[in-house]
């Protein structure tokens, strides 16, 4: 076992933990180590947009978990991508850039009795390393690492759907991260002229590599981290314990550990740790270091209601890529501009909408496709259609993420608990509603809209919450395991400055921290939350 000291570990180099490690390695005096589980992102399908179609549910870059069966989806498990490789989720992600709303942060500031968690304490650490495409104006940065740019290229059937939304009376919007999101249009997206734009691009490769105080570990899996107890009885994190594919390796952290590794694998390493649910930890055979009963609550994730519309007399990817010739069509127009269904985003329309009129802000998410298919990962259709998945932005329903074992290299179990509320369900069925009613409109009359999934014949709220159900899958948004949280919350895991509660040198930065889920995709918050979290700690190292 060798043995190595460094000022700071960052463990994850995924979406935060790669601006982590640039920020604080960005001081000299410093060394940082940043651990990552899986490998560099050298596979060209991360860089290609719709390659995240090869790379979800690839070992070479996800790490495969599954949910537990759950009562919500009638006792269906779904698959639970999420990245394992430089970059992280943002390496296999849907790249749409989104904020979320403002009043997802005046929440936060409550929740956590901080202040700088207010929407204008936020948005300046958003701009600080956005590089906007329309360059900065009050609400957008330019000249950061974190490209943002606009799609390359549309469709007639998503254009039409705009319309109908309009008519619906959803209005137009060209960019939803100025703190209300309500509108329909075009997602922007983390590319950059046609290519993937990952966190490994942006905040790793050149700077990080070219710093000698700078250290990289792939292929190396923290199995614990090193907790010391003072004859006080107070504890601090001095280190990690990391398993690098031959032996188990020790590296010590002179200032602080920060976990990065995602709302489901940081509330398994602390677990694994002894810091969590004191009778969890005991079944496993875990020495109880702290019973953080926070550990691994609270889980929110966005669940997206796939409803499926079979079209006539216009383009879709359907069809387009049904044929050798359609198939050779898209390969050289991406080869050619950088352009069309290989520069994709999985999804290319959004709106955001109310349920119904009592919502104050907008409580949906509408993620549009010019393409159907029975699952992520399946075929697609031989018939030409479209999907309006809609997710309730602010589920109410919790879930769990809880180890199963002591070994490090076994998943844990992801229970969601999805549609386990009434006002989930209600939500469920009046956005099933919502989707009809754009449909009807006469802006889409010309491609006879048939619904073919779930069925006009479902109509009743329980019809709608069962059927939910049964066509419902996770939009990849899991966070709130490791929640930050006021003094007096005995759940909250962290405090305001993402300090691990009673150990002392271990922060947890990643979107677990969240004390409830942004309104909207959850990349890019989770990456203004590492930005705040490296000027605290710079701050603290001082």
């Amino acid at each position: 076992m060798s043995d190595t000291t460094f000022d700071y570990i960052v463990i994850g180099a995924g979406t935060a933990g790669a601006l982590m490690a640039n920020r604080l390695s960005a001081d000299k005096q410093c060394r940082v180590l940043l651990i990552e589980a899986g490998r560099k992102d050298d596979y060209h399908w991360i860089h290609i947009p719709v390659g995240y179609l090869y790379c979800i549910g690839n070992p070479r870059t996800d790490w495969l978990y599954s949910t537990e069966p759950d009562a919500g989806l009638n006792g269906r498990t779904l698959r639970y991508p999420r990245g394992k490789t430089l970059g992280g989720s943002s390496s296999i992600n849907g790249m749409i850039y989104m904020r979320g709303q403002s009043r997802d942060y005046e929440q936060w500031a409550a929740l956590t009795g901080d202040d700088s968690w207010r929407w204008d304490n936020v948005l300046p650490a958003f701009k600080k390393h956005e590089d906007y495409y329309l360059g900065a104006d009050e609400m957008h940065g330019a000249g950061g690492e974190w490209r943002v740019e606009k799609q390359r290229l549309r469709w007639d059937i998503l254009d039409a759907f705009a319309e109908a939304a309009q008519q619906a009376g959803i209005p137009h919007s060209t960019d939803f991260n100025r703190g209300s999101n309500e509108g329909v249009g075009y997602f922007q997206v983390n590319q950059k002229n046609g290519w993937r734009w990952n966190t490994a691009k942006a905040f790793l490769r050149p700077t990080c590599y070219g710093r000698p105080n700078f250290e990289l570990w792939t292929g190396a899996q923290v199995s614990r981290l090193v907790i010391d107890t003072r004859p006080d009885g107070s504890r601090r994190c001095t280190g990690v314990q990391v398993w690098d594919g031959h032996e188990m390796v020790l590296a010590h952290a002179t200032r602080e550990v920060i976990l990065c590794a995602g709302s489901i694998g940081s509330p398994q390493i602390l677990q694994l740790s002894g810091i969590g649910p004191a009778e969890l930890l005991r079944r496993h055979g875990i020495d109880v270091v702290l019973d953080a009963p926070g550990v691994g609550a609270n889980l929110q994730d966005h669940l997206q209601i796939r409803a499926v519309y079979k079209i006539k007399d216009a383009p879709t990817l359907n069809v387009l890529a049904s044929s050798s010739y359609g198939k050779v069509k898209i390969g050289l127009e991406y080869l050619w501009k950088r352009s069309g269904p290989m520069s994709m985003a999985p999804s290319q329309l959004g709106a955001f909408t109310r349920s119904s009129p009592e919502h104050e802000w907008p409580n949906l998410e509408y993620h549009v496709q010019p393409l159907s298919l029975d699952a992520f990962g399946e075929p697609l259709h031989a018939f030409p259609a479209f999907t309006a998945s809609v997710c309730n932005l602010n589920p109410t329903s919790r879930g769990t993420v809880h180890i199963k074992s002591p070994r490090f290299e076994d998943a844990p179990a992801i229970a969601p608990h999805y549609l386990s509320t009434d006002e989930d369900r209600k939500v469920a069925a009046d956005s099933l509603r919502v989707t009809r009613r754009i449909a009807a409109q006469p802006a889409l009359a010309k491609y006879a809209p048939e619904e073919w999934k779930p069925g006009v014949q479902y109509q009743s709220d329980e019809e709608l919450a069962r059927l939910a159900g049964d066509i419902a899958t996770t939009i990849f948004h899991p966070v709130g395991t490791t929640k930050m949280g006021a003094d007096g919350d005995p759940m909250a895991v962290l405090d305001a400055r993402l300090r691990v509660r009673g150990i002392e040198g271990l922060r947890v930065v990643d979107a677990g921290a969240m004390p409830t889920i942004t309104s909207g995709n959850t990349n890019s918050p989770t990456l203004m939350m590492a930005e705040k979290a490296a000027g605290w700690v710079r701050d603290a190292g001082r």
